[in-house]
């Protein structure tokens, strides 16, 4: 692979997800996001010999829709079918379980039971674990905020059924609702990739490269105990 393919400014340019939380733990710091996505695209720019610029973004949605556009030459974001349309992806380097907060008194006992006429789900939209709920969720009704706390303060007030989340975030809901409960289990892990612009093969095969080392040597491993996450786990 040319340089010139990944990083053709001669600065690997990458996109962070500022709104996930396990992946940018630090937020920002002067300026510059912290966390584990961060150091990781620090690392494969000093696998390429070239600085990095990291470019934040509030929201997955809106690195996605950056694809392509000379932006960025990297995204660090959750791997969906619907970006992938236009996002190549490494392999998950990690992944974070995605499952449902139900209030006090909730006759829901499992996730099974979520998936049915009337209930109405919270949701965060566009955040991945959205995406895999718009695909899969057949009888239930999903209703979205933009923003985690959007999200939260929508089942709360409209008083809905369901609030779907990652896991680590719900366990920080479910403390400021007396009787709430989180429902075992996991209706998706959100897988935490790398991207490129579609169509950039020898790009893609360098970042799949990577990526696999990243994960037998333990790299992954060490920025998560790094920066002390919990609820984020190295990817299969």
């Amino acid at each position: 692979m040319s340089l010139a393919e990944l990083a053709p400014t001669g600065t690997l340019r990458a996109g962070i997800n500022m709104s996930n939380f396990l992946l940018v733990s630090g937020g920002l710091v002067d300026g510059v996001p912290v966390g584990v996505s961060p150091d990781l695209a620090r690392a494969i720019a000093a696998k390429l010999g070239v600085p990095v610029q990291l470019v934040p973004y509030p929201s997955p949605g809106l690195l996605a829709d950056d694809a392509g556009k000379g932006v960025w030459d990297i995204g660090l974001i959750g791997a969906e079918p619907a970006r992938a349309q236009t996002i190549d992806f490494t392999p998950a380097y990690a992944e974070i379980e995605s499952t449902y907060l139900v209030p006090a008194g909730s006759a829901i006992q499992s996730i099974a039971e979520v998936d049915r006429p009337g209930v109405r789900i919270a949701v965060t939209a566009r955040a991945a674990y959205d995406l895999w709920l718009e695909a899969n969720i057949k009888h239930a009704t999903l209703v979205r905020a933009q923003g985690l706390d959007g999200a939260f303060e929508l089942f709360v007030n409209d008083k809905l059924d369901v609030l779907a989340g990652l896991r680590p975030r719900l366990l920080s809901d479910v403390a400021k609702l007396p009787g709430a409960r989180i429902l075992d289990g996991q209706f998706t892990a959100v897988q935490q990739a790398v991207g490129t612009a579609k169509g950039n093969a020898s790009a893609l095969a360098f970042l799949r490269g990577f990526i696999a080392e990243a994960k037998t040597s333990g790299l992954i491993a060490g920025l998560i105990a790094k920066h002390q996450v919990q609820g984020l786990s190295v990817a299969p």
